[in-house]
């Protein structure tokens, strides 16, 4: 999907985040210069800038930076539907777990789950969606979920005392 331009309304917003809602992306493959490109600028430890120190760590090979993974999965969302959204952002995340490590080779997809969600009270133009991410790999495995609230804009904004 495309991000939206000033002149097409956004495809998703607040009302359209229904409790269980579940949509998947990718898949995404997890690819060796990358790996070791993003541990030589933000999280240069030796199991994930060497195939060498990667077999000599607990990992047994060369293994993507945690904060690795959550960045191709916040790709794949962005790429998915985030830029086709009325996005405001986040105002943080709940929880990160990193379950099981993700390595070279790895066929990443990415899973959001609506967990629920509410109106602002204080900005009734704004949705509150409180989701759970997963990063799935080529197995089926949940290597990382993520739980956070985001912020969308309404598609029909309540008045300022019917917002809950």
């Amino acid at each position: 999907m495309s991000s939206s331009t000033a002149t097409q309304a956004p495809r998703w917003h607040w009302e359209d985040f229904t409790d269980g809602l579940t949509m998947e992306f990718g898949p995404k493959v997890v690819d060796r210069d990358e790996v070791i490109r993003f541990a030589t600028d933000f999280d240069p430890q030796p199991f994930h800038l060497s195939e060498e120190a990667g077999k000599a760590s607990l990992f047994g090979g060369l293994a993507a930076s945690g904060w690795h993974t959550a960045g191709m999965v916040m790709r794949m969302m962005c790429d998915g539907f985030l830029l086709d959204s009325s996005s405001l952002g986040s105002p943080g995340l709940e929880s990160l777990k990193w379950i099981k490590p993700v390595m070279v080779g790895d066929q990443l997809r990415a899973r959001m789950i609506v967990l629920g969600s509410r109106a602002m009270k204080s900005k009734p133009h704004v949705g509150l969606v409180n989701t759970r991410w997963e990063a799935v790999n080529q197995r089926d495995e949940v290597v990382m979920t993520i739980e956070s609230w985001a912020m969308f804009r309404r598609r029909e904004p309540a008045a300022p005392e019917q917002a809950s």
